[in-house]
Order: C-alpha cells, then sequence, then structure tokens
C-alpha cells in the first residue's frame, strides 16, 4: 500500500501535475496541519485505516491559505480523484463553486453544509457536537472541586460556540451554581493554530478558578491540554482522543468521529451516496473517551451518570440545546 502525500505549494502542484490513477479518493485538510492530534488527525487516521484495510492508496494535501482550497479541488477533480473528501466547513463554499464543473465527482464536505438539491454530487457530513459536548460538561462538573470550569475554543464561529454551549449546559445539569468561562482563541483560521495563546487563555481561566478546562480549538488545543497539565488541573480534549497526551491530566476527550466519516467516504468511494448525512450520539458520530489512560480519574459513579444521560438523549428525555438551530446559549454568555 502506497499512500501519496504532498503540501500544497511548489511540491504539491508539481504532484498533481504528475498525474493519478482514476477513482482513487483525495483528502484535503482544514488549516491547522494533517497531524493537529485532532480534527485533521482524525480524518487522516481514517484515511490510513481505510487504505490498510483495501491496500488502495489516496492523495492528500494540508492547506496553508485560503486561497488554495478551491485550487486543490479542482486539480483533484481533474485529475480524476473520487471521492475527494474535505474537512472544515470553509471547504463548503469552494465546493460549492467547483462541484457543478465536476457532475461525475462526488465531494465531501465534513462540518459544512451543501445545499443537496443545487449540488447532487455533494455529500455534506455534520455531526451533533452540543450532544457530546454535553457529557464531557458532565464530567467537568463532577471533577471540579472549585464550581468553575473552563472553556477554550478557537476561531470564534456558530461551531464552536456549539460545542461551548452543550459543554456548559452539561456542567449546569450536575450543578447549577457552577460557573463556566468561555474564550475563543481568536477570530480568522490562525485561531486553530496558536497552542501559546491557548495556554495563556487557559492560566488566565485558572486565575478566575477553573479547575477544569475544556479545549475545541484543533491546534490550539495542544497548548491548552499542556498548560492544564504543567499546572495541576485536568483537561478535556477534543475530536479524536487526546487522553495519551498528558496521562492523569486529560480527564476525557469529546470523540467526534471524522475517521468514521472519512473511512465510510472512501470505502464507498464512487458509490457513494451524497445529500445530508448528521452523525451524533444515536450512531456514535460523537461520545467520550474512556481508556487506560483516563479509567483511574473517572468515578463508577460518575461514568453510570454520563452514560444515564447519553441514553436519555437518544431517546429524545433530555434535549440538548443547538446553538446551530437559534444562535442563543441559555446556560452561557459569551
Amino acid at each position: 500500500m502506497t499512500v501519496m502525500k504532498s503540501i500544497l505549494g511548489a511540491a504539491a502542484t508539481l504532484a498533481l501535475a504528475a498525474g493519478a490513477a482514476l477513482a482513487e479518493p483525495a483528502l484535503i485538510y482544514d488549516l491547522g496541519g494533517k497531524f493537529d492530534k485532532s480534527f485533521n488527525e482524525a480524518a487522516f487516521n481514517g484515511a490510513s485505516r481505510w487504505a490498510e484495510e483495501t491496500g488502495g492508496s489516496f492523495r492528500d494535501i494540508e492547506l496553508s491559505s485560503e486561497a488554495q482550497r478551491e485550487q486543490a479541488l479542482r486539480r483533484f477533480a481533474e485529475q480524476g480523484f473520487n471521492p475527494i473528501v474535505t474537512t472544515g466547513f470553509s471547504m463548503a463554499g469552494p465546493i460549492e463553486t467547483v462541484a457543478p464543473d465536476y457532475p461525475d465527482i462526488k465531494f465531501v464536505t465534513i462540518d459544512g453544509y451543501v445545499d443537496p438539491e443545487k449540488h447532487p454530487n455533494v455529500l455534506s457530513v455534520l455531526f451533533s457536537e452540543h450532544e457530546g459536548s454535553y457529557l464531557v460538561g458532565m464530567a467537568a462538573a463532577m471533577a471540579s472541586k472549585s464550581g468553575t470550569v473552563g472553556f477554550v475554543g478557537g476561531m470564534d464561529i456558530p461551531l464552536i460556540r456549539k460545542f461551548a454551549c452543550g459543554y456548559a449546559q452539561g456542567v449546569k445539569a450536575v450543578n447549577p451554581d457552577a460557573k463556566v468561562i468561555a474564550n475563543m482563541t481568536g477570530s480568522d483560521p490562525s485561531a486553530w493554530n496558536d497552542p501559546v495563546k491557548g495556554g495563556e487563555i487557559t492560566k488566565a481561566q485558572i486565575g478566575q478558578g477553573a479547575d477544569v478546562v475544556f479545549a475545541a480549538a484543533g491546534g490550539t488545543g495542544l497548548g491548552v491540554l499542556q498548560t492544564a497539565a504543567d499546572e495541576g488541573i485536568y483537561s478535556i480534549g477534543v475530536d479524536s482522543n487526546q487522553n495519551y497526551l498528558h496521562p492523569g491530566s486529560v480527564l476525557t476527550s469529546m470523540l467526534k468521529r471524522v475517521d468514521n466519516a472519512v473511512y465510510d467516504a472512501m470505502t464507498a468511494g464512487e458509490g457513494l451516496e451524497t445529500g445530508v448525512a448528521v452523525k451524533d450520539l444515536s450512531n456514535r458520530g460523537v461520545g467520550i473517551a474512556l481508556d487506560g489512560y483516563n479509567e483511574k480519574l473517572m468515578s463508577f459513579e460518575a461514568l453510570a451518570s454520563i452514560y444515564d444521560a447519553a441514553a436519555k438523549i437518544e431517546a429524545g428525555e433530555i434535549e440538548v440545546h443547538d446553538y446551530s438551530a437559534d444562535d442563543s446559549c441559555p446556560d452561557l454568555q459569551f
């Protein structure tokens, strides 16, 4: 099995121009880098699993600027890669522009939304991040001794506020008197890859009493987790299972199974069903990580409460507020 890799720029242009076999899948990562140990890396892991199991190969590209999004899509489409899988909401616009020019190519936007009626060759994969965030919010509240917990987001967009609001609701479900401090890292894509600022925000939240901090910030979150470990408090990882990064410090991770979304798309290949797919607790699209790195940090009682809440969310007995539905957040002030 050969996995072809390149970075968009001079090297990527040459690699794409060199040609590729038809019907191989391609993967375009969002800004922040392939090995961010979070969102993008989850996508890479899904593609790698597909390649290992099938003996197939895929082409992948890391972007370094917004301008490269459409360029990468067109080059892959012209080479006949199919499907072309993309990560990050910012790819939706470029896909809307490019997809009509290549009706025989299937495009996938993970976290983005493209109107299926206008673009029948596009699959939009969305996640119920608020549901998974509710569960880790419960974990944070049960682990907190100060009654104050934190949230560090990456770029200030509705998707990240969706994480924050679900988290705050879960915290309040356990401790209505708890204080939730929420800060975003920035308002442009650089907010996804600034671990130094992530650490600074974490220190500021610790100064306000936070003893558990949930990071939903891509590569920036690595600075949150590192600072939490250095300062002796708990952190909560996101997207990928990040428990292993700081054993004994990472309380748990909110899993967002981007890896499965990529794996499924590549497995379907040219026969991919397009439209809109939602990944939530009911289909294990989101969840909470428990492994040998954190099993001693979470009591049986805490886990029982979390799993009970998960079952009630699936059954509709607990409704987790979705910020993306009405731009409000009853349990948190930004």
